[in-house]
């Protein structure tokens, strides 16, 4: 990756999502736009990797439960040199690597995600592998709201806060809308930050549009506990006609609107 700051890469990578995702006419551009500025800072300030050694077995692990908003991940690992990016040109097309769940034959992804409510799961099994061995490697995992409806997620939550499983971060993309309707309309989540905390995790919630808040809630953590960070984000972030409309868990943007929504993204400070 060249010199990008945070915000350049959240925006480099939001506009090779949305032409990701034009190109193959596919969904979930939305939830893409919600997480952008997450992974940039993930991978910009705060991860330890090497991506001429993917396998690297000191590198921290970062597990993308909502595996249906891969385009913005592929855009990332792209970006910061797992592959070319001309490789993204072949999203959605029929026999690319670059499918349209996240998948682990891509290099720099960990695990093929989509059914919702695996990822935590398995997150906590590397953590406490790290833990048996001492090790000094951190465990994230990008968790959507939506995906807290799924039983799964609790019994790794009690798993992970009984364990003391310090080492794992888990991160929800609360853009407060699913694939259905409204977080609240379907299942309402709330008080979040409590139920978390009743399971012994450390609880920080921010911004999840503020890079310098993400950047501190990512790089601080609890030497006794698991910490989440509820990042409270927006639907479609940076392009004014997709931001908080559930349409964009599932549409494509025409050439007009692609027009458009990256010059929105090109114009954000």
């Amino acid at each position: 990756m060249d010199n990008k700051t945070t915000k350049q890469l959240a925006k480099a990578i939001s506009i090779e999502a949305l032409k990701m995702v034009h190109r193959a006419n596919a969904s979930h551009i939305g939830s893409c736009l919600s997480m952008a500025d997450i992974v940039a800072v993930l991978y910009g300030s705060v991860l330890r990797y090497d991506t001429k050694n993917p396998t690297w077995p000191e590198r921290d692990r970062v597990i993308v439960s909502k595996g249906h908003a891969c385009a913005i991940m592929y855009a990332v690992l792209a970006e910061v040199g797992y592959f070319d990016k001309a490789m993204l040109e072949e999203y959605g097309t029929n026999g690319t690597t670059l499918q349209g769940h996240l998948s682990h034959h891509v290099s720099g992804v960990e695990l093929s995600t989509g059914s919702l409510g695996h990822g935590l799961p398995v997150a906590c099994g590397i953590a406490l592998a790290m833990k048996h061995a001492s090790a000094a490697t951190r465990i994230f995992s990008i968790l959507s709201d939506g995906e807290l409806d799924e039983g799964s997620n609790w019994e790794a939550i009690l798993f992970a806060g009984h364990q003391k499983l310090h080492s794992l971060v888990a991160i929800v993309d609360y853009n407060k809308i699913q694939s259905f309707g409204s977080v609240s309309e379907v299942l309402e989540l709330e008080p979040l930050a409590d139920k978390w905390r009743a399971c012994h995790w450390h609880v920080v919630e921010v911004d999840g549009h503020d890079h310098e808040a993400l950047l501190q809630a990512l790089k601080n953590k609890s030497s006794q506990a698991p910490t989440v960070i509820i990042a409270h984000t927006v639907k479609g972030k940076g392009v004014s006609f997709m931001e908080g409309t559930l349409a964009w868990h599932y549409k494509s943007p025409s050439p007009e609107q692609l027009q458009q929504a990256i010059a929105e993204i090109e114009a954000m400070p």
